[in-house]
């Protein structure tokens, strides 16, 4: 828990809520705190080592793949995606690619390095984000040209690649998912920020910032939409274990998938653990069918031939 990003204190508060989630009489918690500044911090010592490790890390050095390829070449079963899915995921540009590829539809949008001119091509309002961070951090709704340039700065602030899209009207709707070879979609969410007038840090992390409404108020041919969307872009990114997808749709009914977090906000109120109790999953249920999704990777994956 911890880590690197800007994330660093999402992060702990999900963490603490799966230490307390986890059943003490199945499980020895040993906490693991990664601090701003990089060293991993053990609040425990013990000499056999780890059965699993659940990361509840949020944004860079935690949900993109680094910790994954670490805990991999210590061959310690860890919960949530592997290397690849991780750093797909995180990487909204590299996300967006794989997804048109697999005849899913995301939003429009432009990739834009440091060193190049950035404009919009959508006019706006438009959508402005580095293309490697999560929580919101450093996103902007630009409403106006004269306000571009002070968003396009903003983003290069968090990431040296940053992606301007087309903003889309419509409903955001969110769906939990949860599994290895034959993942399963919880019921869909709708996603009604209070604390602003789009889903931002603020509205995400805010006491009262936001409002969930299971199932959401959209047509159920809608809902099943992004439910078949949400295992689909799951399998086409390679994930296992968890992710929430994030999805708006549109006025005219079309479901356009936004984005795939990987380590979604984990505490017992957070969107991934509410969809699936509304689903018929429990919090703690859920803790241990991610445990068990660990453990039979690791084993699946023991049996090749490397």
């Amino acid at each position: 828990m911890g880590g690197r990003s800007s994330e660093h204190e999402v992060s702990l508060n999900s963490a603490r809520s799966v230490i307390e989630g986890l059943d003490p009489e199945r499980y020895e918690v040993v906490p693991v705190e990664i601090p701003r500044e990089g060293p991993w911090h053990l609040a425990a010592k013990q000499s056999a080592g780890f059965d699993v490790v659940f990361p509840v890390l949020h944004g860079p050095f935690g949900e993109d793949g680094a910790v994954q390829g670490a805990l991999e070449l210590a061959e310690v079963a860890y919960v949530g995606a592997g290397v690849t899915a991780s750093a797909l995921c995180m990487d909204k540009d590299l996300f967006k690619s794989v997804m048109r590829d697999k005849g899913i539809p995301v939003a429009r949008s432009i990739t834009v390095r440091g060193s190049e001119q950035a404009s919009s091509p959508y006019g706006f309002p438009c959508v402005v984000k580095p293309a490697r961070l999560g929580s919101s951090v450093g996103i902007s709704v630009v409403r106006a040209e004269a306000d571009f340039a002070a968003a396009v700065a903003l983003a290069l602030a968090h990431d040296e690649k940053i992606l301007v899209e087309e903003f889309v009207e419509g409903v955001e709707v969110e769906c939990s998912v949860l599994g290895n070879a034959d993942p399963v979609a919880s019921v869909p969410g709708e996603i009604v920020p209070l604390a602003s007038d789009w889903y931002d840090y603020d509205a995400k992390y805010a006491d009262g910032g936001m409002e969930l409404v299971i199932p959401p108020r959209v047509a159920d041919e809608e809902t099943a939409r992004v439910r078949e969307l949400a295992v689909a872009s799951f399998v086409a990114s390679d994930c296992e274990g968890m992710a929430r997808v994030d999805c708006f749709v549109r006025p005219d009914g079309e479901v356009v998938v936004n984005e795939l977090n990987t380590i979604p906000g984990f505490t017992a109120t957070s969107v991934y653990a509410k969809l699936f109790e509304a689903s018929g999953i429990p919090y703690p249920q859920l803790l241990d069918r991610l445990v068990e999704l660990a453990l039979e990777r690791r084993d699946r994956r023991a049996a090749l031939r490397y």
